[in-house]
């Protein structure tokens, strides 16, 4: 097969939403970090690629988890990350449950109700916080505040780009139950600027997640590594900036993603508060072994 390296959309680490891998966290976490963030990164380039069918994503997925799990070697992606999770003793079911995601992006576009889109969370966004809690040795009680933040921050993603995710891909992440609550429709995504049926979805969408966003407002202080629970809060501000936007905003026609200087600006605010919080909040939970 043709490795899937090839088939890379071009968008790195540097290009996300939020920080992966930064100065913040320990030096000793980073290589680990980007081999799981490339893996993840390659899988999603193949669910999402113009010109691939269904059957040939599918079988690249397969493949990709077949040398995770020390089965093939084709792969330089898996490869990399399986030899990165066998130096720590880690397992690699983080990374085997987000490619469930992208095969859920491969077989189903459309989803009922916010259930459904927390369930699909579940695979495509939440195991990458539990693996950053592994990464950090952390414990499993930190999991449910990181679980809501990295929903929030997926249907952030989702929101902001929904228009591109219908047109280019005939995935529609709002619920179909809201879309006919308030009297939008697919076409509505299509066009070059959202009607206010539309609007009324991404706005009741928007305050569902910052419902969400708040409950995982603990976990900066709740991690036992400084590092990470800095880095968490820096991620928590740009999330909570996100959603300003799309509470105002219309991400058919004006930009609803943070420039550059805002994620600096917002980055170092972020930082502050998360020194701040950590020297006045909460003790820490209790450490887990990395990865059991």
């Amino acid at each position: 097969m043709t490795p899937a390296s090839d088939l890379r959309s071009g968008k790195t680490h540097r290009d996300e939403n939020f920080p992966v891998a930064s100065w913040i966290i320990h030096p000793r976490h980073r290589a680990l970090i980007l081999a799981f963030y490339n893996f993840v990164r390659t899988a999603d380039d193949i669910a999402d690629h113009a010109t691939l069918d269904d059957v040939r994503k599918l079988a690249l997925l397969d493949e990709l988890e077949a040398d995770l799990l020390g089965q093939g070697e084709g792969q330089p992606e898996a490869v990399a990350l399986r030899g990165a999770l066998a130096t720590r003793a880690m397992p690699p079911r983080h990374a085997q449950d987000v490619l469930t995601a992208f095969r859920m992006d491969v077989n189903r576009r459309r989803y009922a109700n916010w259930d459904e889109l927390i369930h699909y969370c579940s695979y495509s966004a939440m195991p990458v916080g539990r693996f950053m809690l592994d990464v950090h040795g952390e414990s499993k009680a930190t999991w449910a505040a990181s679980d809501a933040l990295c929903a929030a921050l997926q249907i952030n993603n989702h929101l902001q780009d929904c228009g591109d995710d219908y047109r280019d891909l005939d995935r529609v992440y709002i619920p179909d139950d809201t879309l006919a609550r308030y009297g939008a429709t697919h076409a509505d995504l299509k066009q070059k600027q959202a009607s206010p049926a539309l609007l009324s979805c991404i706005q009741d969408l928007a305050d569902k997640t910052e419902t969400l966003l708040r409950e995982s407002d603990v976990l900066a202080v709740h991690v036992a590594d400084i590092r990470l629970g800095c880095e968490i809060s820096v991620i928590q501000t740009y999330a909570y900036q996100i959603l300003a936007l799309l509470k105002v905003r219309d991400p058919l026609s004006q930009r609803v993603h943070l420039s550059k200087l805002e994620l600096v600006g917002y980055g170092l605010s972020g930082l502050a508060a998360g020194i701040w919080r950590r020297a006045t909040g909460s003790a820490p939970l209790s450490r887990s072994t990395p990865g059991a």
